[in-house]
């Protein structure tokens, strides 16, 4: 009986998709809905500066957080090729290379429908979107001018071997820069309501886990980054983020009106941004860090 019940769970355990499936399969179903957060398809979260984006206009908070990671990899007017690491649609790729005209931009993602699609969008010969995971690109060692990683690299919980790929495959001196939800703890020592909202949040949107602010920031070193520089901008990320409930909202109600019902992996999306709602409650477990490095 016992080898009878440990085969059965192994069974199910073999049968349950693996995180990267996971992931393909969430956004090759989901990424319309991003549609409904963001008219240019920001598939991430806004950067606020009082005066200039506005807090009722979502976009211009979300091409916000766009315009400070390039302008943290020091680009300028200058020839130059970046690698962007989970690109999704291509929406920072698009306003990259509409500002820089001498930016080229490769973006990757293992999803076949954001390649597709997000290489329709693009429309320059200076912008491409390649079907490569962002921990084994398959790309030469020593090629690009610049990586950046926007809400993408937390799929992987921030992985080592995500941060060693993206180290091969940089030119010296080049600049890294990561945005992105990391806890401020380990697991074990969050409080009960900390730890039901990480796993609320992990289980909604395909996340290995979020990556730890300080294990990141010992393996840049450890790997060989320098000049590491450490932002928590949870402040400046808030105010899109308090976009959530009415998006959630307006978006029930369009299917509503449509009469169309919620896919699971609407669902799951609805879901996870309520979740990441309550993450940006809970200041002592979490936080939003800007991250530049250089090799």
């Amino acid at each position: 009986m016992k080898n009878l019940c440990l085969l059965t769970y192994l069974q199910k355990e073999l049968q349950k998709p693996t995180n990267k499936e996971q992931i393909i399969d969430f956004y090759d179903k989901a990424t319309d809905d991003y549609s409904f957060w963001s008219k240019d398809l920001n598939m991430h979260f806004g950067f606020y500066i009082p005066f200039k984006t506005s807090l009722f206009t979502r976009d211009t908070m979300l091409n916000q957080m766009n315009k400070e990671v390039l302008k943290r990899l020091n680009i300028e007017n200058q020839k130059k090729h970046i690698v962007d690491l989970g690109c999704g649609m291509g929406a920072s790729i698009r306003h990259g290379i509409a500002n820089y005209p001498k930016l080229a931009i490769t973006g990757l993602t293992i999803s076949p429908f954001q390649v597709e699609k997000g290489n329709e969008l693009l429309r320059s010969e200076r912008g491409t979107i390649l079907n490569r995971d962002y921990r084994n690109t398959l790309l030469k060692e020593n090629s690009f001018d610049g990586a950046m990683a926007i809400e993408s690299l937390c799929h992987s919980g921030c992985s080592t071997d995500a941060l060693e790929e993206t180290y091969r495959i940089l030119k010296p001196n080049s600049t890294f820069v990561i945005a992105d939800a990391f806890t401020k703890k380990d697991f074990k020592n969050m409080n009960p309501l900390a730890k039901y909202t990480y796993r609320g949040l992990c289980e909604s949107w395909s996340l290995q886990s979020l990556g730890n602010i300080n294990r990141v920031v010992s393996d840049l070193e450890r790997i060989g980054f320098k000049e590491i520089k450490v932002q928590n901008i949870w402040y400046r990320v808030a105010p899109s983020v308090l976009h959530v409930p009415f998006a959630i909202s307006g978006f029930i109600l369009k299917k509503l009106f449509k009469k169309e019902p919620l896919k699971p992996e609407s669902k799951k999306n609805l879901k996870g941004s309520f979740f990441a709602l309550l993450t940006s409650l809970s200041m002592m477990n979490f936080g939003y860090y800007i991250i530049t490095a250089k090799k």
